[in-house]
């Protein structure tokens, strides 16, 4: 038995370094990206935090409070080392809900305990649980909450005042847009201008972080030409900001349900964001050990009078991209803002409060993405997704996500439960009926699958197709039933399977497969062509019935999935690879190489053999062909373990060839060289000699590494390998093991999956 499935040891290449351990950057080696990737980061979260604190009603300096403890504390404990911590505008609606109701320093509070629910979250290890939430409806959400935030600064913009809720932001508009502040609205409109062109500027330009530039810019020009515009306001420095949270007088069951909102909404936006950061700058997040980063950020936070913290994508994205090695980057950041808002709070309050509100639009928009409507509405979700987005809006975001984790539950349930089950009425008088069933096929189905069934006619031939990822007995038990019913009328009824469940007969259990041998069938005329003429006895004309059943189950369950493959292929192909093969029925071109429609020129033959110029038009031609019409990149002679053409050239060396017809005898010819070869110990044939494969094995590995040298001493294929335009490969393909095996002119290699990555 050939020991093909044995990967042979590859030498390490000599010129390589011997490999170490890789070393962990450290601080002091990784300072040198850290310092610049932290001013960055910094430089982006400073009019972040500012307007994010304003959209919530809260203290300006609650921004900043949060984006300094966000920084230090999460960036410190956190298990992302990348991701970037601090106020985040998906808490903005439920923070300005919060302080509404109960005021800033209860709202605090119910940010520390918040934390507290974190930390518990994470020392009971449930960091990846927390992920367990329909990707839809976190979008959705996101998107909510983008609306209600535009809604909310519009007024601001307008320089008027937002309202508490969405709807009356919205049926407030048209007076504010009435009764227009036009400095105020300039100001902000030029934000948004500034923020929206900022992408098509030089690369130069764009090293300055966009909402910096913004806010400097048009502050900047506010104090020259509207000093009277109203501008944030605040007393004392961030120190003088801290404030100790304090319990709510009453209604413990709102701010019972507040401290799971703020703890849930933040738990699964940081850890959502964190995942997000992994891709991007290729670490690995512990995410329970996030949680209890993210947790202890917000008890300090709230301690200390700070708005809620979670991961921020934005900033983090803006880490991994200013080129952040370690959490130094994160904790440094936030001793940036700590350092400013202590010396140079007083810059803070020239800002128009315009000027924020036009930031915060643009990022208000940018949480509504076309990308995720048109992905739900491909994947079916668009019913949870704009069921969750308009009750976010028009409710409140807890209800509004509880209600989308709730219609998202019952649309899983409502796929599973209901299988799809379909019948298709003949298009013509002889072709059967079809039943297509697919999905989970459980007793919830059960009136669904009678119904139909019992809607194809007495007498009727039927196949049925059963795509099924599951099946329990109740639906077999009554499919076997039905099955029997229909065959009791004079009728066939075939069952093909294609799905992964194995159809047993409720009765006797006896597997009853999609071969159509095992199953009576109607007759004959029924299946086939209008106009076909079949003979009167079975055996002659059982192989065309057989291939025309195939096209008839391709044209069913293939046909539509093949179209888009081959659309581009319409007008021509351009295959990149000249495959020759043996006409072998076991060999595969398509599926031992992995290529689709249109990757392959395939050449068959017996014996997979390259004549000399002028042996045979056909191969010549297919040769100029591939290389001169075609422009393929490389050519591969392929042979196969137990080759019928090398049986017969051994047979024939030993006289007792098989009688084929001249013909055949005067092809085998072309592989004769090859048999002397293998008798001289060709190299090829001691290395699978070595390996432990046969002597016809080792015949058909010597027959693929003499026609390589056939191909490089042809006139077409010569010239062609010999400038670099092509590149030839001999392989060898292990019927018994199903494995690929490369043949060169000295010897063979076993090909292992990490070959591909090396080359």
């Amino acid at each position: 038995m050939p020991q093909s499935n044995q990967s042979a040891t590859v030498p390490a290449d000599s010129h390589s370094p011997p490999r170490t351990k890789a070393r962990k950057p450290t601080i002091f080696s990784s300072l040198g990206a850290d310092l610049p990737a932290s001013l960055v980061v910094f430089l982006v979260a400073l009019p972040l935090s500012l307007g994010i604190a304003a959209a919530s009603g809260a203290p300006i300096m609650a921004g900043l409070i949060a984006a300094a403890v966000g920084g230090i504390v999460a960036g410190s404990l956190g298990g992302s080392p990348l991701q970037v911590s601090g106020p985040a505008a998906g808490l903005t609606v439920v923070v300005a809900g919060l302080v509404d109701e109960f005021g800033w320093q209860v709202t605090c509070g119910i940010t520390a305990a918040a934390g507290v629910v974190q930390l518990l979250m994470g020392v009971s290890r449930i960091g990846r649980a927390a992920l367990a939430v329909s990707p839809v409806v976190v979008k959705a959400m996101l998107a909510g909450i983008g609306i209600t935030i535009i809604l909310q600064q519009l007024h601001v913009l307008l320089g008027g005042k937002a309202a508490g809720s969405a709807m009356e932001n919205l049926t407030a508009l048209p007076a504010a847009i009435t009764n227009v502040e036009l400095h105020s609205a300039l100001l902000g409109l030029a934000v948004v201008a500034i923020l929206l062109t900022w992408k098509f500027l030089p690369a130069a330009v764009r090293k300055i972080p966009g909402p910096l530039a913004a806010v400097v810019a048009v502050t900047a020009l506010s104090v020259a030409v509207a000093p009277s515009v109203e501008r944030i306001s605040f007393s004392g420095s961030i120190f003088d900001a801290i404030a100790l949270p304090s319990l709510p007088d009453g209604n413990w069951r709102a701010a019972s349900m507040a401290v799971i909102t703020v703890a849930l909404i933040a738990s699964i936006e940081s850890l959502l964001s964190a995942v997000a950061v992994d891709k991007m700058g290729g670490t690995r997040t512990n995410l329970n050990r996030e949680l209890v980063g993210q947790g202890s950020a917000n008890v300090v936070s709230g301690m200390l009078g700070g708005l809620p913290v979670t991961g921020v994508i934005v900033r983090s994205a803006t880490n991994v991209e200013a080129g952040a090695a370690t959490r130094s980057s994160t904790i440094l950041h936030g001793i940036w803002v700590l350092v400013f808002s202590a010396l140079f709070a007083g810059l803070i309050q020239l800002i128009p409060l315009a000027v924020l509100a036009g930031l915060l639009l643009v990022i208000g928009a940018k949480l509504i993405k076309v990308a995720d409507i048109r992905t739900s509405l491909r994947t079916g979700d668009l019913l949870v997704y704009s069921v969750t987005l308009v009750c976010v809006v028009a409710l409140n975001l807890l209800e509004g996500v509880i209600i989308g984790l709730a219609l998202a539950a019952l649309c899983v349930l409502w796929r599973v439960l209901r299988a799809q089950i379909h019948t298709h009425a003949p298009s013509a008088e002889a072709l059967p009926w079809r039943v297509t069933i697919a999905g989970s096929c459980s007793f919830f189905a059960l009136p669904r699958l009678n119904r139909v069934l019992h809607s194809v006619p007495e007498g009727q031939d039927v196949v049925v197709e059963l795509n099924a990822d599951y099946l329990d007995h109740a639906f077999r038990e009554a499919l076997v039933a039905w099955q029997k019913q229909q065959r009791n009328t004079g009728a066939s009824v075939i069952l093909e399977e294609h799905g992964t469940t194995a159809f047993s007969d409720a009765e006797d259990n006896t597997p009853q497969r999609q071969d159509p041998r095992e199953f009576p069938l109607p007759p004959r005329t029924t299946w086939l062509p209008s106009g076909a003429n079949p003979a009167d006895d079975d055996g002659g004309r059982l192989p065309l019935r057989s291939i025309l059943l195939g096209i008839d189950k391709y044209h069913r369950r293939h046909a539509d999935k093949v179209r888009p493959l081959v659309q581009d292929l319409t007008e021509g192909q351009n295959p990149d690879t000249l495959f020759v093969a043996c006409v072998d029925s076991r060999v595969n071109p398509n599926l031992i190489t992995s290529s689709g429609p249109g990757d392959l020129l395939t050449l068959r033959n017996i014996g997979n053999v390259a004549c000399k110029n002028g042996s045979d038009a056909s191969i010549d031609s297919a040769l100029s062909f591939a290389v001169k019409g075609l422009s393929v990149d490389s050519i591969v002679i392929c042979g196969h373990s137990n080759c019928g053409a090398m049986k017969a050239v051994i047979a024939d060396a030993e006289g007792a060839g098989p009688d084929m017809g001249s013909g055949f005898d005067a092809w085998l010819e072309h592989a004769q060289p090859s048999y002397s070869a293998l008798l001289a110990g060709h190299p090829v044939a001691l290395a699978a000699a070595a390996e432990g494969y046969s002597q016809l094995d080792q015949l058909s590995m010597v027959n693929v590494a003499l026609q390589l040298r056939k191909l490089e001493e042809h006139p077409v294929t010569g010239p062609a390998l010999a400038s670099g335009q092509v590149q030839v490969t001999g392989l060898f393909y292990d019927i018994c093991t199903a494995r690929v095996v490369l043949v060169t002119a000295e010897g063979i290699e076993q090909l292992d999956p990490s070959m591909a990555v090396r080359a």
